[in-house]
Formats: C-alpha cells, sequence, structure tokens
C-alpha cells in the first residue's frame, strides 16, 4: 500500500521530548488524552510520525485537508504569497487576494450568496453569521437544532445543542430555542425517513409558535451534522424547513464549516437538498489547512452590518486567501466534489456489506466522504457504545490507520479522509476498519 517515498526520510527523528513539553507546557486539560503518536509530516493522505512510521489518514484533521495534506498548487500558492505580502489589514486596505477570492465565491456559491466576510475560525465565522442576521432582521432570537455544534465561543455554544460542549460554560446567551434533529436512526418520529423529514420540519414551527417570543432572527444548521455523530438529514428536510421560515420571515444560515469544500460529494452539501440559504459559513476544508473562514450572505444582508459593528484583525490574510483561491481551483479542475460522491457511496457500500452481521453496529451512514459508524451494545437497545469506539480507533491506531470519534455519546466512528486519497488505499483501509469491528464483536 504504498503512501509515499516521505516515509523513509524519518526527519523527525530524535525530537522525543514533544510529549513531555506538552504536559508541561501545552494546554491539553479539555481533551480526553492525545493520540500518543508525534506527528512530523504529512503528504496526500498520509501521515507520518517521528520515528517515519506511516498511517493512512481516514479523518483529515477534522475533515479540514480536503485536498490533501500539502498539495503542491496549495503549498505553491502560499510560497508566492508569502514572498510578496504576509500581511495587510483587509478591513482597512485594498487587497487583491481577498478580491479575488470573494469573487471565486460568489461565482459557486448557492442561491444568491454574493458577499463574503472573511475571518479566521469556523466559530467566528458564525459569529458573524449571527451578527448579520441580527442587523438585517432587527430580531433578537434564534433557533437551532439539538445534537448540534457551532463552536466553542460563547455565542456559538449558546447555539450548540450538544450539553457536553457546554458544561460549566454557562449561562449561555438568551433567546436561543431548540428543535429536534432529523436523525432517523434515533428519531421520535418513527424510521422513515420521510416521515422523520415531515414531522422534524413541523416541529421547528411548534418551536417558533411555542418556544420563542416572535422574534426569531434566523435558524442555523448543519446540513450534514458532523460533531453530532454524522447525522444526513432526509433529503426533503431542509425544503419542508425552508419553506416553513420564509412564512415567518426568517433567514436560513447554512453551517457548511465541516461538511463544505467537496466533501459531501457537492461544493456545499445544502445543495443535495436544493435549498438556497441566506447566509453560509465555510471554514475547515476551504484553505486545506490554512485558518480561514467565509460567512456568505445575500448582498442585502451582509450590507446591514454598519461601521464598526464588527471587523476581524487576521480576517481575509492574504496568504490564507492564496491558499484558498489554489484550494478552489484544486476542487474544481480536480473533480474532487466528485470524486467525494463516487469514493464515498463505494465507501459506504463496503462498510454495510462488511458489518451488516456485527451486532455492535447499529448503523453506516454518510454524504460523500462524510461517513459514520455508529456502535451499539446491542442493535435491539441502541445503547451507544462509546468504549467500543475508542477500542476500534485504538486499534486501528496501531494498524496505521486514523479515524476520528464523535456523537454526543463519542460512540460514532468518523471517516472524513482527504478526497484525494488513493481507492486502493481507501479500499484497504475500509477493510481493516471491518476487521477490527469483527474482532471486537
Amino acid at each position: 500500500m504504498p503512501l509515499s517515498r516521505a516515509c523513509y526520510t524519518r526527519r523527525g527523528v530524535g525530537d522525543t521530548n514533544a510529549r513531555e513539553k506538552y504536559a508541561a507546557y501545552v494546554c491539553t486539560s479539555f481533551t480526553a488524552g492525545l493520540e500518543p503518536l508525534v506527528v512530523d509530516h504529512a503528504d496526500g493522505a498520509a501521515v507520518y510520525d517521528d520515528t517515519g512510521r506511516a498511517y493512512v489518514d481516514l479523518f483529515s484533521g477534522i475533515a479540514v485537508v480536503n485536498a490533501g495534506h500539502g498539495h503542491p498548487r496549495v503549498r505553491d500558492a502560499v510560497k508566492a504569497q508569502v514572498d510578496r505580502l504576509i500581511h495587510a489589514q483587509s478591513y482597512t486596505y485594498y487587497v487583491k487576494p481577498v478580491a479575488d477570492l470573494a469573487e471565486q465565491l460568489a461565482a459557486v456559491a448557492p442561491g444568491r450568496l454574493s458577499k463574503s466576510f472573511f475571518g479566521s475560525s469556523g466559530a467566528e465565522g458564525i459569529e458573524t453569521a449571527l451578527r448579520m442576521a441580527k442587523a438585517y432582521t432587527g430580531r433578537h432570537e434564534f433557533i437551532a437544532l439539538e445534537r448540534s455544534f457551532h463552536g466553542r465561543s460563547v455565542a456559538t455554544l449558546s447555539v450548540t445543542g450538544n450539553m457536553g460542549r457546554k458544561t460549566r460554560g454557562g449561562p449561555y446567551l438568551p433567546g436561543i430555542a431548540f428543535a429536534p434533529a432529523p436523525y432517523v436512526y434515533r428519531s421520535r418520529f418513527g424510521s422513515d425517513p420521510e416521515v422523520v423529514a415531515e414531522q422534524a420540519a413541523d416541529a421547528v414551527e411548534d418551536v417558533i409558535r411555542f418556544h420563542t417570543a416572535g422574534d426569531v432572527a434566523a435558524f442555523i444548521v448543519e446540513p450534514v451534522m458532523g460533531e453530532g455523530g454524522i447525522i444526513v438529514p432526509p433529503v426533503s428536510y431542509l425544503r419542508r424547513v425552508k419553506a416553513i421560515l420564509d412564512r415567518y420571515g426568517i433567514l436560513l444560515i447554512a453551517d457548511e464549516v465541516q461538511s463544505g469544500f467537496g466533501r459531501t460529494g457537492k461544493l456545499f452539501a445544502v445543495e443535495h437538498s436544493g435549498v438556497a440559504p441566506d447566509i453560509l459559513v465555510a471554514s475547515k476544508g476551504i484553505a486545506d489547512g490554512f485558518p480561514l473562514s467565509a460567512t456568505m450572505a445575500r448582498p442585502e444582508v451582509a450590507d446591514a452590518l454598519k461601521p464598526g459593528e464588527h471587523l476581524s484583525t487576521f480576517g481575509g490574510n492574504p496568504v490564507m486567501c492564496a491558499a484558498a483561491l489554489a484550494n478552489l481551483q484544486v476542487m474544481q479542475e480536480e473533480n474532487l466534489p466528485g470524486r467525494a460522491a463516487r469514493l464515498g457511496q463505494a465507501a459506504l457500500d463496503a462498510l454495510r456489506q462488511g458489518t451488516q452481521a456485527l451486532p455492535h453496529v447499529g448503523e453506516v451512514r454518510g454524504l460523500g466522504l462524510m461517513i459514520g459508524v455508529e456502535l451499539v451494545v446491542a442493535r435491539d437497545t441502541k445503547e451507544p457504545a462509546p468504549r467500543l469506539a475508542q477500542a476500534a480507533r485504538a486499534a486501528l491506531r496501531e494498524r496505521g490507520i486514523l479515524i476520528g470519534v464523535g456523537g454526543p455519546d463519542a460512540n460514532v466512528l468518523r471517516i472524513q479522509p482527504p478526497l484525494v486519497i488513493g481507492e486502493e488505499v481507501l479500499a484497504s483501509a475500509l477493510q481493516t476498519v471491518v476487521e477490527v469491528l469483527r474482532v471486537s464483536s
């Protein structure tokens, strides 16, 4: 299973103090524990530790390096921009890479999303979206989904529907109401996807009418819920919700921080539903590893912000924008969304076929190369099995494969490889995933 000649360079050998330095100087108390490997370098869909051992990366740094680690086009664009200009405050001066990126995003974004505000992280992008929605509508409440995740700042945690992420951080902002997630596997509305879509959408209207003061600015949703456990809503759900929102004059914010930039088989996951949001936030995969977010909005929504109401010191950094421009070109020229759709369907088929008889695999679901394998104690009870998930993650790491674990109960294996991963490499890695799950069952 060839990965890269870099496997033999062993560039990090000798730097044995990284773990000790982390223990002494890096704040990691908020983690459940780091993976026990020191990452030295990476290439494409491969990560190498400081001994030169290669790992197949099935997590992409939490769906960040969609075009692969160190894509040559992105790397070259960054080097050229560094030599030209590293920083100029992009909301004080005109900066060409910022203008070029905003133009290109307007060309590919759904609907009338033609103006972008650039920040440095997904949370900053969501904060911007919330501020825009308030400024445009003159309203102050929001509706979000249970099991959702939108960031770790106070405002983004306020619209996050996951107690595990919010513990000890409150009190949070008032004026937030939550609707049930369209989570077919664990839905209170039954197991028929269309019934779940209809009932979960109707529940949004119930929340508007009975849980708010009638002052709702926007409904915020992840078109595919990543941290919630790779929850893929039925395709009609967002169409039904958008019709309800339009009746009440409520904006739709699509949080594409994790699902955007080709991961689900389209450039943006919301495109699967045919719905055009009023605001869309992209980050993670936008610049193939460089920190950047874009909050895209209809021009009248974007222009509702007045002087002094918003800014970002590093937002629109020219180096980050150059990386994003190159990344977008790679997405288009190499048709990475189409590749994700094709490889993702093959991956779902292989995982479903390989695990269909395993009693601890409750469901395999996903869209494109955004795949979740939910582990349970038993299929009849659907009791989450977080220990099995952690054991599977550790066993896979020992066999040279890196995955993620998510969901509110930490029982969902997250498979989100770079979209450039080789077909044979992916197939072999997934076979190993099935073997590990078979042993644990």
